[in-house]
């Protein structure tokens, strides 16, 4: 048919480059792969040496090489990296047409997961030697990302608890037809499906009880059946079983420059590690950090002081008082030159008691006037409103007046530290991470941050640069 591209015949002889390399241009991302892992001192990384016995191993970086091209284009499985060293073009130039079988694929990154990160983390170096880390500014984020772990094989107390109680209550079901078939002699039949059924269940009500204890034993009171390091954790108003992984993002590049797996569902207890991370890897001296509410949490916020790290984050709107319909502790002004709080009523609140409380040393002021007081039935319902004070205050109140004076950092961090979840997201499709346990799924996301951030690297400086810069 005439007026359209016509294409060659399949059975005529066709002449190919001699040169593989004719195949991939100048400016092709795949170079980067290359001279990237070229020059990496892979003997300090810690990569498992091969046997002395048998056939020798596959250099580690090979692997390497298939791994970060694989996750870099959205191949994650090792049976899909097996078929695509045999058919890539683009593969078989970085692999010098080696292609391992998806079992040696797969070993390599289990067997390497704490090499497979420092890998992830000497790109970072990289990124830092470019001087693309000028803000010193990171925004810092978690996010829930499943396991593979069916939410039917987790179980927490609450759980376990509403299961026996549904197996409880259809054996107590079965029972009942049971002794209504019994009466009636021509169903017989019916009689022996039912007695399977009530075995079938007080099996599983005995398993039930196997896997409570083992639950119980546990120091969160958790056990997962598949991956035993996976937890159930809420996620925008319901559970997933699965990982929280943390990240801490430049604001200015959105490269990642540190990021943490951890099966723990709170972010409370991660600023101050993450932003210590931050600050090390883009090898400054002090880092300004903005996070959510979620990460709000007095002793960290302490650490972060000591530690030079200048921190942006909201306080939480969680006040009891508030709640009821009372003033809130922000209406109580602090006079510091007298140690005294100033009450809506213009009444001075003095300090009286020193406690401990979770491991805080707090200071408890109250006046003894609240009785006689018009405002008492709008501040406490007991007979005076008492308020605390933790030993270093201050440093939470210097948090909230940089905070005031900058609001804008907190859109700056929404605006920042989502777009790489996102894009991970994406790329990882809906079964989210393929390995179990926390130290294979550390090595995964590792590859899927190394992949993240040579793309971004890329789009920054452009092909040759970024070679020009890793072979200086």
């Amino acid at each position: 048919m005439s007026g359209y591209i016509q294409g060659e015949n399949r059975h005529q002889a066709t002449l190919f480059p001699e040169r593989l390399d004719d195949f991939v241009a100048e400016d092709n991302p795949v170079r980067v792969i290359d001279v990237f892992v070229d020059e990496l001192d892979v003997s300090g990384l810690g990569f498992k040496e091969p046997s002395e016995m048998g056939r020798p191993g596959y250099d580690p970086r090979t692997m390497l090489k298939i791994y970060i091209y694989g996750y870099l284009n959205r191949v994650q499985s090792s049976r899909r990296l097996e078929r695509e060293a045999q058919r890539n073009l683009e593969l078989m130039w970085l692999t010098g047409r080696l292609a391992p079988d998806f079992k040696t694929i797969a070993d390599f990154r289990k067997d390497n997961a704490e090499a497979i990160r420092l890998v992830s983390r000497e790109f970072v170096m990289l990124c830092r030697k470019v001087k693309l880390f000028t803000e010193h500014l990171v925004a810092i984020d978690g996010s829930k990302f499943k396991a593979v772990n069916n939410r039917d094989k987790n179980f927490t107390r609450e759980k376990m608890k509403r299961r026996l109680a549904e197996v409880e209550a259809s054996i107590e079901r079965y029972l009942g037809r049971l002794e209504e078939a019994d009466r009636d002699e021509a169903a017989k039949a019916s009689t022996e499906r039912l007695e399977k059924k009530v075995g079938a269940l007080r099996e599983e009500m005995s398993r039930l009880k196997k896997l409570e204890i083992q639950m119980l034993e546990s120091p969160d009171e958790q056990l997962s059946l598949t991956d035993p390091d996976s937890r159930s954790m809420n996620c925008r108003g319901s559970g997933i079983v699965g990982y929280n992984v943390q990240t801490a993002v430049e604001t200015k590049t959105h490269l990642i420059v540190a990021h943490e797996v951890t099966n723990v569902g709170s972010d409370r207890r991660q600023l101050a590690k993450m932003a210590d991370e931050a600050r090390t890897a883009m090898g400054v001296d002090s880092v300004s950090v903005v996070a959510d509410r979620g990460y709000y949490c007095s002793e960290e916020l302490l650490k972060c002081e000591r530690a030079q790290i200048t921190v942006y984050i909201p306080k939480p709107l969680s006040s009891r008082h508030r709640a009821n319909g009372l003033y809130p502790r922000e209406v109580f002004r602090y006079v510091r030159e007298d140690d005294e709080y100033e009450c809506p009523a213009g009444k001075r609140l003095t300090r009286r008691t020193r406690t401990l409380q979770n491991g805080l040393i707090l200071h408890r002021y109250w006046s003894i006037q609240c009785g006689e007081c018009a405002l008492k039935p709008r501040c406490t319902t007991g007979p005076e409103r008492r308020v605390s004070r933790w030993e270093h205050e201050d440093v939470l109140e210097a948090a909230q007046v940089r905070l005031d004076k900058r609001p804008e950092v907190i859109r700056v961090r929404r605006a920042t530290v989502e777009h790489p979840f996102g894009t991970l997201k994406a790329w990882m499709g809906a079964t989210h991470f393929l390995t179990k346990t926390l130290r294979k799924v550390s090595a995964e996301m590792s590859l899927h941050v190394l992949a993240y951030n040579m793309k971004r690297a890329i789009q920054i400086l452009g092909v040759r640069p970024l070679l020009a810069a890793v072979r200086a």
